[in-house]
């Protein structure tokens, strides 16, 4: 754990008694209202776990809503959030841009605004997410790495900013190795079974593709389903450290050989502590950047969330 890290999760626990404190005083307890992207992810689902464990430790209340990636249900849900008086609001953006309105809305109203995992538009106190084109250069890094030379596939997602990071990244990692080519770009919209589809009709136009780097693990593990109906030897590398995902790269033979594993709760957490932060006066950094982990099949062994 970086220095910056470790201060950070301070701040969160002097954050946290500081709200707990209050909190024995007032007649009502803190409000915090929470968007998310989606929840069918195990990734925010984890999100989800460790805020609820954060909001039980300092005597908060959580008003949870899941945008199923619509950009006007992520607005209409913040909106019910602000008219059942939340003091703070966690934005897990589904579209970067198409939250600009809401974001407004509530700084306007001057209630703390902090973006977690993907950058808002807007006036938002502070966002705290992986540090994503890292996720996508060290993932692909490592996929050039393993098989030299061939044609590569991507498959990526919806149009916020750490997807777009972490395919920048791939991009430049896989420039540096000349005998490499990527010869198809398509959106699996980082669910499994779009993926699957998408990797099906990839794989098929390709018939020489030689690796893949798919945005997120959930799309991922469609992915390596079309890879192995396939019957080629294809290598897949993703981004997240999602349970499954680390039980498939463990397993011995696995085409999927690697992902760049992110720290949800360790996200979630320093995104409520800025909001925290803010609520009580601070100024919170504008940016809270959370180093990543290249992990294969040996770390698979020992790597959680």
């Amino acid at each position: 754990m970086n220095k910056m890290l470790k201060t950070l999760l301070a701040t969160t626990f002097i954050a946290g008694s500081a709200c707990a404190a209050v909190n024995a005083q007032a007649a009502e307890p803190l409000k915090i209202g929470v968007s998310f992207q989606e929840m069918n992810n195990p990734y925010f689902v984890t999100m989800k776990d460790a805020l609820q464990d954060a909001a039980k430790s300092i005597g908060a209340t959580l008003v949870i809503s899941d945008a199923h990636h619509d950009v006007s249900k992520q607005v209409s849900d913040i909106e019910d959030m602000v008219q059942q008086g939340v003091q703070v609001v966690l934005i897990n953006p589904t579209d970067s841009v198409g939250v600009a309105s809401i974001v407004k809305t509530v700084h306007d109203k001057n209630i703390p605004i902090v973006s977690v995992d993907a950058q808002a538009n807007g006036p938002i106190d502070a966002f705290v997410g992986s540090k994503n084109y890292d996720a996508g250069f060290k993932a692909c890094t490592y996929l050039g790495q393993t098989i030299g030379k061939g044609d590569v596939g991507i498959i990526d997602g919806i149009p916020v900013v750490p997807i777009l990071e972490r395919v920048k990244g791939c991009k430049a990692a896989l420039v540096k190795f000349p005998g490499i080519s990527i010869v198809s770009t398509q959106n699996g919209k980082q669910e499994r079974d779009q993926a699957l589809t998408v990797a099906e009709n990839m794989l098929q136009a390709n018939p020489d593709m030689k690796g893949i780097f798919s945005v997120n693990d959930n799309g991922s593990l469609g992915v390596l389903s079309a890879i192995e109906a396939s019957g080629h030897d294809v290598k897949l590398v993703s981004v997240d450290g999602a349970p499954e995902a680390i039980k498939a790269i463990a397993k011995p033979g696995s085409h999927f050989i690697g992902t760049a594993a992110q720290f949800p709760r360790q996200q979630v957490r320093l995104a409520l502590a800025m909001a925290l932060a803010k609520y009580w006066g601070a100024v919170p950094p504008a940016t809270v950047p959370v180093d990543v982990q290249l992990v294969d099949a040996k770390g698979a062994q020992s790597f959680s969330w």
